[in-house]
């Protein structure tokens, strides 16, 4: 899929190979086009960044001094990596406040619709009928 006037990608999870960096970027340079990647990582992230930043460097891009010195990953390693990414805990990018109201609308949802199968059953002498969503 091409998305036209994308002009910047943030990785939020660092990919586990430099083909898949590739692969995200390559959302921002189409046709030409200029744009920008910024590439989030953790202390975990380390083993990987190494073959990234070459390919940062060979692209011509500015790659800090201390990145270019990680120790290489040895295969095995890699496998790994990419058969079993970082697990992380999830992010929530939503307000609180709306997380609780949310919470108080489901829960009020789930008691309206109890209550109105006891009213349907009562009125049915006992017997339950599908009650149809309104």
């Amino acid at each position: 899929i091409d998305f036209k006037g994308v002009n910047m990608v943030i990785n939020y999870d660092l990919p586990t190979s430099a083909v898949e960096y590739i692969h995200r970027i390559g959302r921002t340079g189409r046709a030409g086009h200029t744009g920008k990647a910024v590439t989030f990582f953790t202390e975990d992230d380390k083993p990987l960044l190494r073959s990234i930043a070459n390919v940062i460097q060979r692209a011509g891009c500015p790659v800090p001094d201390y990145i270019k010195h990680f120790p290489k990953l040895q295969s095995k390693q890699k496998k790994k990596f990419i058969k079993k990414p970082l697990t992380r805990e999830s992010i929530c990018t939503t307000p609180q406040c709306f997380l609780k109201k949310a919470k108080r609308k489901t829960k009020t949802t789930k008691e309206n619709i109890k209550e109105k199968k006891k009213v349907k059953e009562d009125k049915n002498g006992g017997k339950l009928q599908a009650v149809s969503k309104s």
